[in-house]
């Protein structure tokens, strides 16, 4: 097959484009510039799509021995991906940019210029395994797995996609990478939201939304309890940073509940007030067969977090997803994955996290 390697300029794409390779495939490398004013270099371990991943990404390709391309996508990644970001929080929900850029970019727009270019598949560095059907599975590498931001993909998406990396471990592909010669084999691991290199989330909102001050509350009494400079700064489940000036009556640590960016409030409380058993998410997708009728999954509500046995009862364009236990701090704007042991059923948007009662639950 003639196949599209996306490549970050980091250790997983590299080794993903050349395994592809010796499976016997015509590879192509392609490098997406994201960045209308990219760094020369990561600020260590954060970010990447710089000119220094550019340049790795080059470097990995003519190791391996196969074509190369940058492809300008900023204007694309700015307005599905950071744009929505920016509107998300704005909008008092937690948004996962890195769903949004597999969904628009990544499985959107790269691959159905992909296609239109004659290529068969977009091959990528995700750790996730996927088998015919398509079956999107978790990697054999739980602590790197990426099931959950791939949740997004349709399956004429993933009948089009190619995930080498599922079957091996993180340690395993940096000494392959290794092996191979690539420079890349011990180049640390992007984190946090690539186009906040720096980290201060806060700091690149109120750059780009403003300030807009307001106060801090008691949920339960409606006391005010400090201020705020925007209320975007904040999410479901924060505890640091709110710089109370009297501390809860108890003595407990109080938490982000509720934050209503039209009454520019920030409501807090005790942890137990976090507990949720009910999520309601919007705009469901399948990642094999659409379910219609309710049917028992493992849910997962944020990357990397714990999973609950759940039942989800799916209606038309919202899933309601009933946990047999409670999960704590769940924000709005967050994917709800849901999964039939380690394969992916599919995903929503959460809109809404309630405690409901938990009777008539044995799990």
């Amino acid at each position: 097959m003639r196949v599209l390697a996306a490549m970050s300029g980091g250790v997983d794409s590299a080794v993903a484009a050349a395994r592809a390779k010796d499976a016997g495939h015509e590879v192509t490398g392609v490098h997406l510039a994201l960045s209308p004013s990219p760094q020369q270099h990561r600020l260590g371990a954060r970010g990447c799509c710089t000119v220094e991943d550019s340049r790795d990404a080059a470097r990995a390709a003519d190791v391996i021995g196969i074509p190369f391309y940058v492809w300008a996508m900023a204007d694309e990644f700015g307005r599905d991906v950071v744009d929505d970001f920016v509107a998300e929080y704005a909008a008092g929900r937690t948004p996962n940019p890195c769903l949004r850029c597999n969904e628009k970019i990544k499985f959107e727009a790269v691959l159905d210029r992909a296609l239109a270019l004659g290529f068969d598949a977009v091959v990528t560095g995700h750790h996730a395994r996927l088998e015919p059907g398509p079956r999107l599975r978790r990697s054999v590498d739980e602590g790197k797995d990426q099931s959950y931001v791939l949740a997004v993909l349709r399956p004429d998406q993933l009948a089009h996609a190619m995930f080498p990396l599922g079957d091996s471990t993180k340690a395993q592909v940096r000494i392959e990478a290794a092996e191979r010669g690539l420079g890349v084999a011990e180049k640390p691991d992007s984190h946090d939201i690539c186009f906040i290199p720096d980290g201060d989330t806060a700091g690149f909102l109120r750059k780009t939304l403003g300030e807009a001050p307001g106060d801090i509350v008691d949920a339960a009494t409606g006391e005010v309890l400090g201020s705020h400079e925007g209320a975007y700064a904040y999410t479901v489940g924060q505890r640091r940073g709110l710089k109370l000036g009297r501390p809860a009556p108890d003595g407990k640590p109080r938490y982000v509940l509720d934050i209503s960016p039209v009454e520019k409030t920030v409501r807090v409380g005790p942890a137990e007030a976090l507990d949720v058993d009910e999520v309601v998410g919007v705009r469901p997708v399948w990642t094999n067969a659409a379910r219609t009728e309710p049917f028992e999954c493992l849910a997962q509500l944020r990357a990397h977090g714990q999973v609950f046995p759940a039942t989800a009862s799916p209606g038309g364009d919202r899933l309601v997803v009933r946990l047999h236990a409670n999960a704590r701090g769940i924000a709005p704007g967050q994917a709800v994955v849901l999964y039939d042991g380690d394969v992916v059923i599919g995903s929503a948007t959460i809109d809404s996290a309630s405690q409901k009662a938990l009777s008539g639950f044995t799990g």
